[in-house]
């Protein structure tokens, strides 16, 4: 027998076998590999983790996603701390993740791998890309700390290598929550005020978490879509971060960036002193090389007089030119003007009415001749039919007599009148009814005998059988 109070419901035994589980198994560290990933619209990681032998379900909810930077995939092996529980409504043994980190790398560098290789493989590393330097710019604008030594060291070098560029800073976080949003909006403000003929994104040296910010990828696109020339200089030469890659160009330092993106101004001194002696020099030759073109020209001007017989004979020239040439056309024209005579006499109205009125004759003769003809067809055919007909009346006519006298004779056979003459008689009574038997009459009857020449009235006074 069992006691009534040991049966659970089912509802009631998996949250006992939940609790059982949350209050003797502590949070853990394991390490296995990501299988089934899925990513609902609820913003939660659901996947399995596995080893050889073995796997669990876990579950990453939204919140604890916040510290992750690298993007879990399917394959990847993985650190975890988790909580194990029992997920009531289906009964399944899970792991509720509150960290990740992969295995083997950090969650900084392979979330940097990951996103380089992302914006490499869409294009944005692309040297087609990239955007030449101003040569001579007047405005630099800078995107940076206020607070940092970054501008005071960009507007040092530019003070004392090119101080006529006009330097505007646009403030921005460096650092921290939110700062990669801020340096992307600082991005954007300074090219849409297109004010600025460079650009320069700074930052000073630190760890790879000081300078994540620069790696983030809301940052690496807005630079990507910046019109205005662009250069990275984040961090010491030997840090890389994602802006750099993006960039158009990277300076391994903030003061090499100012130095990139302007002259030297003793070097400008000294190319103006090259040009300038280039110049006079350019200048003589020039000069040198006119004189000797204009003592050439003048040697070339000929004499008014030499002149003069020149046109002279090149006019009568032309004049026989023209002469001959217009004799030419003449006798053209007046053959053309021939043909056209001829062509417009074929296309006279007076011969084409005439043609017509000759075709318009000739066709009545022959409308003529042709009504005649048919008319002497007709009437041949007329005359036969109509002898035909009569023939053919002749023949029907006769045919009816000579149906009509078989028929006579064949009435004349069966006519009463004819039976009568061969000595029979036809009795009837009173009544003008045909006697046919002795029944019909009675003794005293009047009788009526019909014969061939009269008739005889008699009446019965004795009737006998055969």
């Amino acid at each position: 027998m069992f006691n009534i109070d040991e049966i659970y419901t089912v509802s009631d035994f998996l949250s006992l076998c939940n609790k059982t589980i949350e209050n003797n198994i502590p949070t853990c560290w394991l390490q296995g590999e990501i299988s089934n990933l899925s990513r609902p619209a609820s913003g939660h990681w659901y996947f399995s983790l596995k080893d050889s032998r073995g796997q669990i379900r876990c579950a990453l909810f939204r919140l604890n996603q916040r510290n992750i930077k690298f993007n879990p995939e399917n394959g990847m092996e993985i650190l975890v701390r988790a909580a194990p529980t029992l997920y009531e409504a289906r009964g399944d043994f899970q792991l509720i993740i509150q960290h990740v980190e992969p295995v083997g790398v950090g969650n900084l560098n392979l979330a940097f791998e990951q996103l380089k290789n992302k914006l490499k493989k869409e294009g944005l590393f692309d040297t087609i890309h990239k955007k030449s330097l101003p040569k001579e710019p007047k405005t630099i604008g800078v995107i940076s700390s206020s607070n940092g030594a970054v501008i005071r060291d960009i507007v040092k070098v530019l003070h004392r290598r090119y101080p006529f560029a006009e330097v505007l800073l646009f403030d921005s976080m460096v650092q921290g929550e939110g700062s990669a949003e801020r340096l992307a909006t600082a991005v954007q403000m300074a090219d849409e005020s297109n004010r600025c003929d460079v650009l320069i994104i700074a930052r000073g040296g630190g760890s790879l978490e000081d300078l994540w910010a620069f790696n983030e990828e809301v940052l690496a696109r807005a630079i990507f879509m910046v019109k205005t020339p662009l250069i990275s200089a984040v961090g010491h030469e030997t840090d890389t971060t994602i802006a750099d890659f993006v960039s158009d160009v990277r300076a391994p330092t903030p003061s090499a960036a100012a130095m990139m993106a302007t002259p030297d101004r003793l070097e400008l001194l000294s190319n103006t002193d090259k040009l300038y002696l280039q110049l006079r020099q350019f200048s003589k030759q020039k000069l040198t090389l006119y004189k000797h073109q204009i003592n050439q020209l003048k040697a070339r001007i000929p004499t008014p007089s030499k002149q003069l017989y020149l046109f002279s004979q090149q006019l009568d020239y032309f004049t026989f030119r023209l002469s001959h040439q217009t004799k030419t056309i003449v006798g053209l024209n007046r053959g053309k003007l021939t043909t056209l005579f001829e062509q417009l006499k074929q296309h006279s109205p007076i011969a084409n009415i005439q043609h017509k009125k000759e075709i318009n004759a000739l066709s009545k003769q022959q409308l003529t001749q042709q009504i005649y003809h048919l008319v002497g067809q007709n009437n041949s055919a007329l005359h036969a039919l109509s002898e035909r007909l009569e023939q053919s009346i002749n023949a029907l006519v006769e045919s009816q007599k000579n149906k009509l006298s078989s028929c006579i004779i064949g009435l004349n056979h069966l006519s009463p009148l004819n039976t009568l003459s061969r000595g029979y008689s036809i009795t009837s009574t009173d009544n003008n009814q045909v006697l046919l038997s002795k029944n019909t009459v009675k003794i005293g009857s009047s009788i009526t005998t019909q014969l061939a020449d009269g008739k005889i009235y008699s009446k019965v006074s004795k009737i006998e059988n055969n």
